[in-house]
């Protein structure tokens, strides 16, 4: 989901991962109203929202000891679900002890560890360098194909909305609305094996970036 600052995505995520109450309409996840948080719904910070006082393995296990999961369980789910981020042999550092990148990781871990069936990620690679994002779109692609999870990812950057997206959700400014569902087959392209970079320099990716940009322009120009 790709729209100008201030059009309500992030109140919109909220909404659906049941941190915020509606008062008009319904949202419904597999046929059920929504209404509040749940654990068929897992949820990735920008700020990761991790525990200093907490090990990673004892943060990524934390819901799971919430829900009443025994020790020995929750500690083997914690461990594999770091071994799926590839944060395997990490489980006794510290928050302070890890990169950007790796606490994103430790976040991503959490949310997997209760075995939701939507994954709500909050611009959760906004604050890294290009390098570090880019590592961290493809390990979330490869996580995507793996786990088969339905993913709503809030996003800012133009880029990685077009390369990440089955389906891109154009919001214009506030009050957000939906101006446009654009299908795309890049993240498909990526997960049956074709680089990124290649991607990323193909004539048909180029010229939706360009497209998607010129909307958010448009935007940009009619809100101000």
């Amino acid at each position: 989901m790709l729209g100008p600052s201030g059009c309500g995505k992030t109140t919109l995520l909220n909404l659906i991962a049941g941190f915020v109450p509606y008062q008009h309409g319904s949202i419904l996840l597999a046929g059920k109203r929504i209404e509040g948080p749940g654990a068929e719904r897992g949820v990735v910070f920008q700020n990761e929202g991790l525990l200093p006082w907490r090990n990673v393995q004892d943060n990524v296990a934390f819901g799971l000891q919430l829900a009443g999961i025994e020790k020995m369980q929750r500690l083997e789910i914690a461990h594999q679900m770091l071994k799926k981020v590839g944060l395997e042999g990490a489980e006794k550092r510290y928050i302070w002890q890890l990169s950007g990148g790796q606490r994103q990781r430790v976040g991503i871990a959490r949310a997997l560890a209760a075995n939701p069936q939507l994954l709500l990620l909050d611009e959760p690679f906004g604050a890294l360098d290009a390098f570090t994002r880019d590592q961290m779109q493809t390990l979330l692609l490869k996580l995507w194909q793996e786990t088969g999870k339905q993913v709503l990812l809030i996003t800012h950057d133009i880029e990685e909305a077009v390369f990440m997206a089955t389906e891109l959700v154009l919001l214009s400014s506030g009050p957000g609305r939906v101006l446009e569902r654009l299908p795309l087959n890049f993240a498909r392209r990526f997960v049956a094996g074709e680089s990124s970079r290649s991607i990323k320099s193909d004539p048909q990716f180029i010229a939706m970036r360009e497209y998607v940009l010129s909307r958010v322009f448009e935007q940009r120009e009619a809100f101000s």
